[in-house]
């Protein structure tokens, strides 16, 4: 499976940024009939085409086989969004910083760090977020904790609050309000965030050399 990316254009869709949500899209979407076989893989981006510009355009990452069945599908076929009429049209990249949905880290695609396996967008374990329940240390019983932690009954989701493994925010590593997906489509903000950890991985290696030689 690959991903690909598309994007719907709403001409003259004014006052959009004040009426329309990602739930409201997807609400939309799920009514119309040539998006009946698509699954989304992650969440819808809503953006404006330009600072002056009547016209949203909503990012859309879905899956795809090898040889873009859906794609074709979908691209250039038009669809009434509201009062307006939305045309689907194809992109080969998406133009925001992308983010890996294997260790969900920003600043590379999915693709580049397939060797190096998946860790959870929750606790950061070596497993999808699907399998967390099953396989996440945090709900397993442990007698030599203290006080001794008590098992989780597998009907049960996971009650357990995590750090995002990008902003330490109390949200998954993918989640929509974490700063990181704000500014997405702003690589000078990602540049500086990508030299601030850089600094602070530097400093945390000096001070454990420094603490070694004493």
């Amino acid at each position: 499976m690959i991903y690909c990316h598309y994007h719907l254009f709403s001409q003259n869709f004014t006052g959009w940024r004040d009426t329309i949500t990602n739930t409201q899209v997807e609400s939309i979407l799920s009514t119309v009939f040539m998006f009946k076989d698509i699954t989304l893989v992650s969440r819808l981006r809503v953006i404006r085409a330009s600072k002056n510009s009547d016209m949203a355009v909503i990012w859309v990452d879905i899956w795809d086989s090898q040889n873009s069945t859906k794609a074709k599908s979908l691209i250039n076929r038009s669809f009434n969004f509201r009062r307006h009429i939305a045309t689907v049209k194809g992109m080969s990249i998406s133009l925001g910083i992308p983010q890996c949905h294997n260790c969900w880290k920003w600043g590379h695609t999915t693709f580049t760090y397939r060797a190096h396996g998946t860790k959870c967008q929750k606790c950061g374990g070596p497993h999808k977020l699907d399998h967390h329940r099953d396989m996440a240390w945090c709900c397993k019983a442990n007698d030599k904790t203290n006080p001794p932690r008590l098992e989780i009954q597998k009907e049960e989701p996971c009650p357990h609050e995590f750090k995002c493994l990008n902003c330490k925010g109390n949200h998954l590593a993918n989640d929509t309000t974490c700063p990181f997906w704000k500014h997405h489509f702003n690589r000078e903000w990602h540049t500086k965030k990508a030299q601030e950890l850089r600094e602070i991985q530097a400093n945390s290696i000096r001070s454990a050399v420094g603490s070694n030689k004493r």
